[in-house]
């Protein structure tokens, strides 16, 4: 979808930004529980998951458990769902897993969301009962959801296509180098192979100077052990030695030193962190749905 999220036309946000940025929103409710659904998306697949979590509850009421009561915190950071009195965090759903998110029409108490979960993968269908706000908590997750999604946006989250570019390519150049190096160790090899034949093939004896051999393209094969003794005193005094190469900045085989995607600005992230940037990526583009239906279908027990 090409925006970050969809919701009834006829509704307005119901807080600050500010108070979601810097603060979260808490709501008290019950929580009917969680079960997993097949799609991140849909109308009946959450009435099917409230019709089944209300249907336990009832079995559960009648042998004398109590529907447990929680805290939720809203924030652009994600729906916390935790224990009133310890504050205990029970569940963290981040926003880019929320789906869906969806409010009884004729119910002003139930509200549902879908959420992925974070070490299964598999979609979760939350289901809670509240004190006749369900319609403001569903549109406070969405607001929620838009502000983390601008924030992300901001963040860098842009640049998460074009870090990928940069990677393969800075992987490329890495490539490279290390043919360029190992094509250098070859010629090496072969301008020693080619120095031990001359020396073995010269007559005994002959002290008589040669000018040295060319290679293959007619240039003198470059010795580092003779290089420095090759190179003229100048008024007496030796010139001062070559440093070492090993000192020297690694270059690639454009003569540029290597670039590192990964540290080329504040604006870039470590390998470790990529992985999330993806998923919240993935997240946000898949947008949050939010939707007002009709869950009381059963004639069971219309308070849960």
């Amino acid at each position: 979808m090409n925006r970050a999220f969809s919701r009834k036309k006829d509704k307005t946000w119901m807080h600050t930004p500010e108070a979601l940025s810097k603060h979260y929103i808490p709501y008290n409710a019950k929580f009917l529980g969680s079960t997993e659904v097949e799609q991140p998306k849909g109308t009946e697949v959450v009435r099917d998951a409230v019709r089944k979590l209300k249907f336990a509850r009832h079995i559960k009421k009648s042998e004398g458990q109590k529907i447990p009561k929680v805290e939720l915190q809203i924030s652009i950071y994600g729906v916390k769902i935790l224990e009133p009195k310890t504050k205990e965090v029970q569940h963290n759903c981040q926003l880019h897993r929320i789906s869906f998110c969806a409010d009884d029409k004729t119910d002003k108490r139930i509200f549902t969301f879908i959420c992925k979960d974070s070490e299964s993968n598999k979609h979760l269908c939350y289901v809670f009962d509240s004190e006749k706000c369900a319609e403001e908590i569903t549109l406070t997750i969405g607001q929620a959801f838009d502000l983390a999604y601008r924030k992300f946006l901001e963040s860098g989250g842009k640049d998460v296509e074009t870090r990928k570019q940069i990677a393969v390519l800075q992987k490329r150049i890495q490539d490279l180098e290390a043919e360029n190096m190992e094509l250098k160790n070859k010629v090496q090899d072969l301008e020693n192979q080619l120095r031990i034949t001359q020396v073995s093939t010269s007559p005994a004896g002959n002290v008589t100077p040669k000018s040295p051999s060319t290679d293959i393209f007619d240039m003198i094969p470059f010795s580092p052990i003779s290089h420095q003794s090759s190179i003229p005193t100048r008024n007496g005094t030796q010139p001062p030695p070559v440093p070492s190469r090993s000192t020297e900045i690694k270059r690639d085989l454009f003569g540029a030193e290597p670039f590192d995607p990964f540290n080329c600005g504040a604006g870039d992230f470590p390998p470790d962190i990529q992985s999330k940037l993806d998923e919240m990526q993935e997240g946000f583009k898949m947008g949050l749905t939010l939707e007002g239906t009709v869950f009381c279908l059963d004639p069971l027990d219309s308070r849960c």
